[in-house]
């Protein structure tokens, strides 16, 4: 299986110029700032998932790829190889998620990875994929209370109706964590539904909005997935104490962790992310073949 992992770095000044350009509204410094842990990621894909065939790093410009990468062995995909060009430029990760069955060369099964998510621990390939089918928990929700959840409720319906389904009373919300796809079943979906899809598309967030949950609900409600929740470690890094942060990555109690932004001051951010690396450096101190 391959690796689909989507990256951002806000600090990037040709990425700013372009947001600046498209976008009335100020930069969400949260949504879009780098956290310089991306190389951690990889180091961990690289210990912990050696059955893992390709990485496939996907941006918005050449000028958001991380000089230490290393290219001959990670796959670097533009939004443009992939992604409509009346879409471009876009600073929603929806968009994005809706074409990412689209890259060159990709594996029939692969994970897509946010950048937030670290396999900390060791995995086995079967807690992602049994018999052809993904592994991933969905939950079910009544009330659509906010923009996410309008998304989400947004990407039930529409699976739905890609099955000749009727609209059901609660729609569906998978786990944050690694989402399984089947590519195949992907392009399946999309090609049922791409004048809603497209649609949809819009540069930065919108209640109309998919996301790629749309493939997960699709796959689910056609029996190929395993409503089974991936076990995982929480991090709110803004909120928790950096004793925590270093508990956690020396002696994680799960084998992913979600490391999750939060709206923080410059000096909290600093410090946070000093002994978020520092704590990952400890864990994964040697460099991946994905570095050059």
């Amino acid at each position: 299986m391959d690796i689909v992992i989507t990256y951002v770095n806000g600090q990037d000044p040709e990425w700013q110029r372009d947001y600046e350009r498209y976008v009335s509204a100020p930069i969400e410094v949260k949504r879009f700032r780098d956290w310089g842990t991306l190389r951690y990621l990889m180091r961990g894909i690289e210990v912990n998932m050696p059955f893992i065939r390709k990485v496939h790093l996907v941006v918005a410009r050449e000028s958001q790829v991380p000089a230490w990468l290393n290219r001959d062995v990670v796959n670097v995909v533009l939004h443009k190889d992939i992604i409509p060009a009346e879409c471009l430029p876009t600073f929603n990760s929806n968009p994005i998620e809706m074409h990412l069955h689209r890259i060159e060369g990709l594996d029939e099964e692969y994970l897509y990875f946010n950048d937030d998510i670290f396999p900390i621990g060791p995995c086995k390939a079967e807690e992602f994929f049994k018999d052809g089918k993904g592994i991933i928990g969905l939950s079910k929700h009544f009330i659509a209370g906010n923009m996410f959840k309008k998304i989400c409720r947004n990407s039930d319906r529409l699976a739905r109706q890609a099955l000749g389904m009727k609209n059901a009373c609660r729609f569906l919300r998978p786990q944050h964590i690694c989402a399984p796809m089947l590519r195949s079943q992907c392009e399946e979906v999309y090609e049922k539904l791409k004048p809603q899809i497209l649609r949809s598309l819009s540069r930065v967030r919108s209640a109309e909005n998919i996301t790629q949950y749309l493939f997960i609900d699709y796959m689910y409600l056609k029996g190929k997935v395993i409503n089974k929740r991936q076990e995982k470690s929480h991090l709110s890094v803004g909120f928790v104490t950096k004793g925590m942060i270093e508990r956690t990555i020396a002696n994680p109690k799960r084998r992913l962790v979600c490391i999750n932004d939060v709206q923080m001051s410059d000096t909290r951010f600093k410090e946070r992310q000093e002994v978020l690396i520092r704590s990952l450096e400890k864990r994964f101190p040697n460099k991946s073949r994905f570095e050059l």
